[in-house]
């Protein structure tokens, strides 16, 4: 038997919904722990397996490929065939490609439980967003679920290496994929008692052609991003493939428009600000992550710090993002989004800047780390208010697909970040190391050092004591002054981001005086009566 309760009622959520918000918890915490695990097993498994350079790429990157390109369809899914249902389903899926890939027998057999493990990841992320809308209808609530949401994402980050170097300390690299087996065995078990079950009412059937079309669209546009990046030689096929992807997009979007259930609802860019918080988190991820990817690298090949301590140095980054976004909800409920998101922008527009301004010299590591650590906390209400405020301007029935366009974003704005970033350090790498380079240095060697700062490293490594200094000195500064730059065009483009919210959200209120919007008669929340514990309404301000 189920009870039928209307969505948007203000009552305040139960001791079920905060048991179901940490068994959601978990799924989030799995996919960011995933990757950076991987990063570390990488080498285990390559020898093992036998695994080509070829096949090494496609087993770091497919899985973000396909979670990339199947976020937009498994959100519309979701919200058509229920949002409980489909987050299970993916679970299950995720759980036994888990254990398929720590048992892979070939490169082959692990590339292809990879994809699974991405595609059913794809179901994970929007399906734990939308289920957030449907169990915290207060604004209050709602705000604190998502910051534990975000928290959890950055959470998983920061762990995924401490946990993988842990098991590959002990077993063998298949145990870094059995992590998500007891984790997705839990949700199985739990999620069917504490998660309610929603899906949109009158949902029309899921335009295959649609899939297909967005599929083409967001796989060679990622790709092509991304390769943009990680090549230094050439770079037609990335250009090429980021064109079609394009093409296909648009192709994509006029379909979208004739049809009457569309695959994505065009509809929720009407609202400004909708799409402002997209844009922002978009910009911001791709500024944040293409700096810190330079960053990473600078504290290792230009502080010369080894593995371990750069991990120390790095980690204030997630820790510092959770924490912004843990006390956004406290913050929001007396200061304005426009207020919050503006400020943390400004002070993250002020990391960069200290950035911008590092040397070469112990005294720039700790101007790039007090620096790195204002940017991660001025974006925590970035990422906490902006996913509240995609959520909360995009009707019930859809949070599911507004979930899956701002897990979308962040992929996008992670892969246009390495790319602008990466190039503009790469650029003025080779022009400034070309001048610098030292006399005496054997041409082909000269060459292969111009390329990029590791190069250089492994370059100096083979020539005598003062060559090898100089080349070191003047490959570090070129690499710093690249870093620099990168810290002064992240500083322009956050701090205009700042400014567009300060203006554009300025109408939006804090979350102590927010009424939560009345969703459409027809949208359901189904939950089981044996089950189900009243919730209590708010008490009087």
């Amino acid at each position: 038997m189920h009870d039928v309760s209307p969505v948007g009622s203000e009552v305040q959520a139960g001791r079920r919904e905060w048991l179901g918000m940490a068994v959601l918890a978990l799924p989030t915490l799995l996919v960011s722990l995933d990757i950076g695990a991987l990063f570390l097993a990488l080498p285990h498994l390559s020898a093992d397996l036998g695994a080509s350079s070829t096949q090494q790429l496609w087993i770091a990157d497919i899985y973000g490929f396909l979670t990339a390109g199947f976020l937009i369809t498994m959100g519309n899914l979701g919200d058509r065939i229920g949002r409980r249902r489909l987050l299970l389903i993916g679970a299950a899926a995720f759980g036994v490609a888990s254990i398929l890939a720590a048992y892979s027998s070939s490169a082959e057999m692990l590339i292809l439980t990879r994809a699974a493990l991405g595609i059913a990841g794809a179901t994970l992320m929007p399906s734990t967003l939308a289920l957030i809308s449907n169990m915290f209808v207060n604004p209050r609530e709602r705000g604190k679920a998502i910051a534990l949401w975000v928290t959890c994402l950055m959470a998983g980050a920061a762990l995924g290496p401490v946990i993988g170097g842990t098991l590959l300390a002990f077993f063998w690299w298949g145990s870094v994929f059995l992590i998500g087996v007891p984790v997705m065995a839990l949700l199985l078990v739990t999620g069917p008692r504490l998660l309610p079950e929603y899906k949109a009412p009158q949902a029309g059937p899921l335009d295959l052609i649609s899939v297909g079309l967005s599929l083409a669209a967001l796989l060679p546009m990622i790709y092509g991003i991304k390769e943009l990046a990680a090549t230094s030689h050439s770079r037609t096929v990335p250009i090429i493939a980021v064109i079609v992807g394009a093409a296909v997009g648009v192709l994509f979007v006029r379909r979208q428009r004739r049809l009457e259930s569309p695959l994505l609802d065009l509809r929720l860019f009407s609202n400004r600000s909708f799409s402002l918080a997209l844009t922002i988190m978009v910009l911001g991820t791709a500024t944040m992550g293409g700096v810190f990817l330079l960053i990473s690298q600078y504290v290792q090949s230009v502080q010369d710090l080894p593995a371990e301590l750069a991990g120390l140095a790095l980690a204030p980054s997630a820790i510092s993002i959770a924490i912004g976004a843990m006390i956004t909800p406290k913050l929001a409920q007396r200061i304005k989004p426009s207020h919050l998101i503006g400020g943390g922008l400004s002070l993250a527009a002020f990391g960069f800047l200290l950035v911008a301004l590092a040397g070469t010299s112990g005294g720039g590591l700790a101007l790039v780390i007090i620096g790195l650590i204002c940017q991660s906390l001025g974006a925590g209400p970035m990422f906490a208010l902006g996913t509240g405020i995609v959520l909360g301007m995009a009707p019930p029935e859809r949070a599911g697909s507004a979930a899956s366009l701002q897990e979308t974003a962040n992929q996008f704005g992670g892969a246009i970040g390495l790319a602008m970033m990466g190039t503009l350090g790469t650029a003025i790498y080779r022009s400034q190391i070309a001048d610098a380079m030292p006399a005496g240095i054997p041409p082909d060697q000269a060459a292969m050092a111009n390329e990029n700062l590791a190069n250089a490293i492994d370059v100096a490594a083979e020539l005598p004591g003062v060559l090898a200094a100089q080349l070191l000195d003047a490959a570090r500064e070129a690499f710093t002054n690249g870093l620099n730059v990168a810290g002064i065009v992240g500083t322009v483009i956050v701090a205009a981001l700042a400014a567009a919210s300060f203006v554009q959200f300025r109408g939006l209120q804090p979350f102590a005086q927010m009424t939560p919007p009345d969703a459409p008669p027809e949208a359901t929340v189904e939950a089981d009566d044996a089950e189900a514990e009243p919730r209590s309404s708010p008490a009087p301000a």
